[in-house]
């Protein structure tokens, strides 16, 4: 499938999941997500600001901000807090993701591991907590940069 038609489909499916949630995926926040969803890499709110601005010239930092805020509340987006950066995740399910992120080339590598999360859970638990969504970042070297 071409790139653009997979990059539409993911932006009707984020759309139908909002709409079966009972939100709305509104123009505004459909541009964000393009743009995350469409970005080589994790994409910082000014970097999607300066791209918005393309299309919508009176875009201002509150209006990304409020598209960044939804998609993340719809589960469409995760935030990388290391980097300040945006993923897109167009999933059915809500997950918690873990991500690595490699320090020489700054590549971003989502996964999903079930064992990981059920060994926060139990850590959690034994500490009276517990985790309702759990986002993990893990620094280090992607197997591409330390073969180089």
């Amino acid at each position: 499938m071409d790139a653009d038609l997979r990059l539409e489909a993911q932006l009707d499916r984020a759309a139908a999941l909002c709409e079966a949630r009972g939100a709305r995926l509104t123009g505004i926040r459909r541009d964000v997500l393009q743009l995350v969803l469409a970005a080589p890499g994790p994409a910082g709110a000014y970097e999607l600001l300066d791209r918005l601005r393309a299309k919508r010239a009176a875009a201002a930092p509150p209006t990304v901000y409020r598209a960044l805020e939804f998609l993340q509340e719809q589960g469409l987006v995760h935030k990388i807090e290391r980097l300040a950066a945006f993923v897109g995740c167009v999933e059915d399910h809500a997950h918690n993701a873990q991500f690595l992120i490699c320090r020489t080339c700054g590549q971003v590598i989502e996964m999903e591991d079930s064992a990981l999360t059920e060994a926060l859970a139990a850590a959690a638990r034994r500490v009276g907590f517990t985790v309702a969504r759990a986002t993990i970042e893990a620094e280090g070297v992607c197997a591409a940069c330390a073969a180089a």
